[in-house]
């Protein structure tokens, strides 16, 4: 009985989660509302929030996938829970990936929930949990951008529209840096299971900064360029323009006072 009440406890939805949600769906029709005085104050915890929840829910996508593939160890670690006050570095989670946006509107890979490794059995099982994570964002991208592509977008307020293509961006750019295959990224984990046990060791000191090196190469104006040349042109391709995400991004930075490029018609 104490085993059963202990599992159900480890699975349960955290009171953490559902107040992130709940600032979303406020803040959210705050926006479409025009109900905030400031409509860029409404924007930024918006998108801020939505952005944590996506993040909540790529590491339960690694989480939830490790434990249908053998790894029971981490419902007792809270990852089933959705709380990222139980992420094995809530910093790198939460906290950096939320800066990030803040300052430079990319999306941050979150690192991590621990995988006892040595549970799972099998290399499609190893590359499927390391890929859960980033496809989680592949399915917020669709989700924010589905209005674009459908050509649902009559009614839909310019703030908000502004707001999921911002978000969209996020999403995309997140993807693309956690399918990335460098070491210490979701791409690397895809492919670890299938290299030799030599190339694996060789690469292993490397993992920790693997991270590190690859926002260092983004911050060389070529590299940089090259890589928001790619998340716009998918962008593009599913209907969203340049115009509605520097405008989502413009409204999400409110701080810096209005931007009157935006205020005219799309």
């Amino acid at each position: 009985m104490t085993t059963a009440t202990s599992r159900h406890s480890e699975r349960r939805i955290s009171p953490v989660f559902i107040g992130i949600l709940a600032v979303t769906a406020v803040t959210g029709w705050a926006t479409w509302t025009g109900f905030a005085e400031q409509p860029g104050v409404a924007v930024f915890l918006f998108v801020t929030a939505a952005w944590i929840v996506s993040l909540c829910l790529h590491e339960y996508a690694h989480a939830r996938t490790a434990l249908h593939s053998g790894d029971i160890s981490v419902g007792a670690k809270g990852y089933l829970t959705l709380n990222p006050l139980k992420y094995t570095h809530a910093l790198l989670s939460i906290v950096l990936p939320v800066l990030f946006v803040i300052m430079g509107g990319i999306g941050l890979p979150g690192g991590a929930v621990f995988i006892e490794q040595g549970r799972v059995r099998g290399r499609w099982k190893h590359s499927l949990i390391s890929a859960a994570g980033p496809l989680t964002n592949v399915l917020f991208a669709v989700v924010c951008t589905a209005p674009f592509w459908l050509g649902a977008l009559d009614g839909v307020p310019t703030d908000f529209r502004f707001a999921l293509a911002f978000l969209a961006l996020l999403q995309v750019s997140a993807a693309l840096l956690n399918f990335l295959p460098v070491p210490g990224l979701d791409g690397y984990g895809v492919i670890e299971p299938w290299l030799s046990y030599g190339i694996r060791r060789q690469v292993e000191p490397f993992a920790p900064f693997g991270l590190l090196f690859v926002f260092a190469l983004l911050w060389l104006p070529a590299v940089n360029g090259v890589f928001f040349d790619v998340i716009d042109a998918i962008l593009k391709s599913l209907g969203i323009s340049d115009f509605e995400t520097y405008c989502g991004q413009e409204l999400y930075r409110f701080w810096q006072g209005s931007n009157e490029f935006c205020s005219a018609p799309a």
